[in-house]
């Protein structure tokens, strides 16, 4: 989706409503190699204004993505289904009338292309820890040294029940104060 300031100066009175299926699999393969392994054609659907010769764009996005473990780097499945509002405009002095945190961008050419701001949010859908469902923490190769190892809370809890079992030769002993543990 690509539109020039000239085209939607015609939406000064309405909205343009927007539903499109955007098929971007070739260009955020090419972008996002490491990080994006396949994406399905997404759906969005939204309205676009403009106002005060600015462009405001809200839009829900929904569709999936194949993504690497972070553990395992194997295909782990991410359902897509976020919003995106942003602002361009297309002259530098108009950034004074927005706050700092509001997300502004300034165009280049006067050219809106709105599947390049997809195809970014998409990589910001990406949790920064995600795993896949077959990774069992028992298959975890923990880091371990002389005289010291990281384990599970499994591993701590079964070595804790280990601990706790008396020494025969001292159970004589637990007799000594019968009120206290």
């Amino acid at each position: 989706m690509k539109w020039s300031l000239l085209e939607l100066r015609k939406y000064k009175e309405e909205a343009l409503q927007i539903t499109e299926t955007l098929d971007l699999k070739e260009d955020v393969l090419k972008r996002f190699p490491e990080f994006i392994l396949d994406v399905t054609p997404v759906e969005v659907q939204g309205f676009l204004e403009y106002r005060n010769e600015d462009v405001y764009i809200h839009a829900h996005v929904t569709g999936q993505m194949v993504v690497p473990s972070s553990r395992s780097l194997k295909p782990v499945d991410l359902p897509l289904d976020f919003d995106i509002d942003e602002t361009y405009t297309s002259d530098e002095s108009h950034l004074d009338r927005y706050e700092i945190t509001d997300s502004v961008i300034l165009l280049d050419n006067d050219v809106l292309n709105f599947d390049e701001a997809v195809e970014e949010y998409l990589l910001l859908q990406i949790p920064l820890q995600i795993l896949a469902e077959d990774e069992d923490e028992d298959d975890i190769k923990l880091p371990s040294g002389h005289d010291w190892e990281v384990v599970t809370e499994q591993q701590l809890e079964a070595q804790k029940a280990e601990t706790t079992t008396i020494d025969p030769r001292l159970a004589k002993l637990k007799d000594l104060f019968p009120d206290q543990d």
